[in-house]
């Protein structure tokens, strides 16, 4: 977590699947090597936001990995046939994401592949979730309630980054879509914020698409509540912008689109989505 020195925008921004730190513990457990692993990570994209606190907005990055345990996701989304023991009834063990092996826990990586050869104790999810998930969703809820006290609405812009190929054929005039904004189909944010967003994100030249492929997750429609002054914006990056997609490595243009999405936050931080109580004295 990066807090600014004084928060003077009431944004958050998160992201959930940047987090390259590997425990050791999961490496022995895998049956794939580290760089299979990795990719599944929005890779770089907390550094592609790593500017909001200095804009006066709030930076939240999750340190653990995406295959380790998936924050966006319901908190016991469990396949019942990853586990060596009977999962909990309060989980959730069928669902589209977890037809395709990822759910909370994910059973395989981007490209289809087993993580795991043998089943694994329910007791490494259940820790996983007490000591990953559990605090990331505390902090992402405080940070939010905060700012919704401080300013009367709270503008939470969950980030991530897609694989080039996810995007083709849904941009405009048949070009891929460099950015998807998924708002849940209008139903986690103010459209206006969408309006904006796509407006400043249009005249910077990224060809911008709305919902399609992807509509927002489990952050977006769990926190996204416009009548209860939380906008919850899904903002989805194209890899080809920033990143060679084969080796995990930057490419020069990530300074530009960290410079835009700067100004993206600055910009959403400045409209007005309710009325901001008084400021208590500091």
């Amino acid at each position: 977590m990066e807090r600014p020195d004084r928060q003077v925008l009431p944004v958050v921004v998160a992201s959930p699947h940047s987090g390259r730190v590997y425990p050791p513990e999961f490496l022995a457990q895998s049956q794939l090597p580290l760089e299979r692993l990795r990719m599944t990570e929005d890779c770089f994209v907390d550094e592609i936001c790593s500017d909001a606190p200095a804009l006066g907005a709030i930076l939240l990055h999750a340190l653990f990995p995406r295959a380790f345990i998936d924050v966006n996701r319901e908190a016991w989304e469990l396949d019942p046939e990853m586990w060596s023991d009977p999962v909990p009834d309060h989980a959730t063990t069928c669902s589209a994401r977890i037809v395709a092996g990822l759910g909370t826990i994910a059973r395989v990586v981007a490209n289809s592949e087993e993580i795991y050869a043998t089943r694994l104790p329910l007791a490494e999810a259940e820790r996983r979730i007490s000591t990953c998930y559990a605090p990331y969703h505390r902090a992402l809820r405080r940070l939010v309630d905060e700012t919704r006290e401080r300013f009367g609405f709270c503008i939470l812009l969950d980030c991530h980054s897609m694989p080039s190929g996810a995007a083709r054929g849904h941009g405009r005039s048949g070009r891929p879509a460099d950015i998807v904004l998924g708002d849940c189909h209008g139903t986690s944010c103010d459209p206006r914020l969408v309006a904006r967003a796509e407006g400043f994100l249009a005249r910077r030249g990224y060809s911008v698409r709305r919902n399609v492929p992807y509509a927002g997750g489990h952050v977006s429609r769990h926190y996204g509540a416009p009548d209860d002054g939380v906008h919850a914006l899904q903002v989805e990056i194209s890899r080809a912008l920033y990143l060679d997609e084969a080796r995990l490595w930057r490419l020069p243009a990530i300074g530009r689109l960290r410079h835009d999405i700067s100004g993206l936050v600055a910009t959403l931080g400045g409209i007005d989505l309710g009325v901001a109580p008084p400021l208590a004295a500091e």
